[in-house]
């Protein structure tokens, strides 16, 4: 079996090997064929995606896209983000996924890319790949009947600032710009591909004419007429006894400042009719119950861990991000892929840190995925250490590490890929 990038020309039988691998019954037909053509034309970029073929069949698919992702600190690290992993079932247990793999990863490595991120789908997939969960997420359902937003939380609005609702191309337009402010105060946040935005609005859809689901949204100006954050929503209008108990889906709320985020949080709890909100995949730490006057009207529905991360060129990902206190750490990390394996030495600050290959006695010893999961802040050294995921090697390592690499606020990342 054969394992390479694809051309041009495949494009149509890649996105119906993708169907088959992710269980969607596909529509062989010409047009659909050629609706694939033109839809994965802009959006793929061939020299990342790759497919498996027994013979003239295509039965995996694989690819990957190259963005940046916040760290903390906030600096932008580059990274490779892979997504549109399948394998048909007829083809499973032969190897095709670890193929595939391996040739994405060494191309990051030669393009420079410090690290590779992805979601799993299933959790015991990817770990021996070297990939940790390095983000999560929540699901949270609000009682308005309970609770109000506190005080504290409406003075957080700007005098002047206003919410309007507005169609979904005016999201395509001021969105990237919002997005971009959000995502440079937000570690695990990544960089959207251009074509995003129409699909996500539904401006834009995808094969067989499939739309995204409709929302509402909610677009915030700051006093000065700028955009600086939207909401997008969906209603469920529920009628009971001739009253109304509608529930509003946050699906995302993206803000540049607690300015922007504090209004649409009031938008959203005073719509008509509208007396539970559920509001989808936040971060882990959110702080949506601090928010209101009552926080058991918030409840914590279920929570998810969500990016992976897996490090490809230690010293470069240690040193791009920023560390709470001081501290010097000697990490044995261990690779089976060998991509990350060796000793190194970080001296992190709060406002910068350096990291290079060392000689020196190893104070903690890990795998790449453990240093994944960590790599963010929101991941903890000492749990990690309780399980055996993290050996103390010098006394004491294990509260640096955790002190070091621990960030006050979670990471958070809002979107699939």
């Amino acid at each position: 079996m054969d394992i390479r990038t694809i051309t041009e020309d495949e494009l149509s039988a890649w996105g119906v090997a993708l169907d088959v691998g992710f269980l969607r019954v596909p529509d062989y037909g010409k047009d659909i064929r050629d609706q694939w053509h033109e839809h994965l034309r802009g959006v793929v970029d061939l020299d990342r995606t790759q497919a498996a073929f027994d013979g003239g069949a295509m039965v995996g698919t694989f690819r990957s896209w190259g963005g940046e992702i916040t760290v903390p600190g906030g600096a932008p690290v580059r990274m490779s983000a892979i997504t549109n992993v399948t394998v048909t079932a007829t083809h499973r247990r032969r190897g095709l996924l670890t193929r595939m793999m391996r040739a994405d990863l060494d191309a990051s490595v030669a393009r420079g890319e410090p690290l590779a991120i992805l979601i799993a789908a299933e959790y015991g997939i990817y770990g021996r790949f070297g990939f940790g969960p390095a983000t999560d997420y929540s699901l949270f359902k609000v009682d308005l009947t309970r609770a109000r937003l506190t005080d504290a939380e409406r003075a957080q609005k700007e005098e002047g600032g206003r919410v309007e609702i507005v169609p979904p191309e005016a999201i395509v337009e001021a969105g990237p710009a919002i997005h971009d402010g959000f995502r440079a105060r937000t570690p695990g946040a990544i960089s959207r591909q251009e074509t995003w935005w129409p699909l996500y609005t539904g401006v834009r859809t995808r094969p067989g004419g499939r739309h995204s689901e409709r929302r509402f949204y909610a677009l915030y100006r700051d006093p000065s007429g700028a955009p600086a954050g939207y909401l997008a929503y969906r209603v469920d209008e529920i009628w009971e006894d001739f009253l109304p108990k509608a529930v509003l889906h946050a699906d995302q709320l993206i803000a540049v400042s607690r300015a922007a985020e504090a209004a649409l949080w009031d938008f959203a709890t005073q719509v008509d009719y509208v007396t539970r909100i559920s509001a989808g995949e936040r971060p882990g730490d959110d702080l949506l119950p601090l928010r209101f006057t009552d926080p058991r009207a918030v409840t914590w529905e279920s929570a998810r861990d969500f990016v992976w991360v897996r490090l490809l060129d230690v010293p470069a990902a240690l040193a791009a991000r920023t560390y709470p206190v001081a501290g010097r750490l000697v990490l044995e990390v261990e690779d089976e892929l060998g991509y990350a394996a060796g000793r190194f030495l970080v001296e992190g600050t709060p406002t910068g840190a350096v990291c290079s290959r060392t000689g020196e006695p190893a104070d903690l010893r890990l795998d790449v995925g453990t240093l994944g999961a960590l790599y963010l802040g929101g991941g903890s050294a000492v749990r990690l250490a309780e399980v055996g995921a993290v050996t103390e090697l010098a006394p004491g390592a294990v509260a640096r590490a955790e002190v070091m690499f621990r960030t006050a606020r979670a990471p958070w990342c809002p979107d699939w890929f």
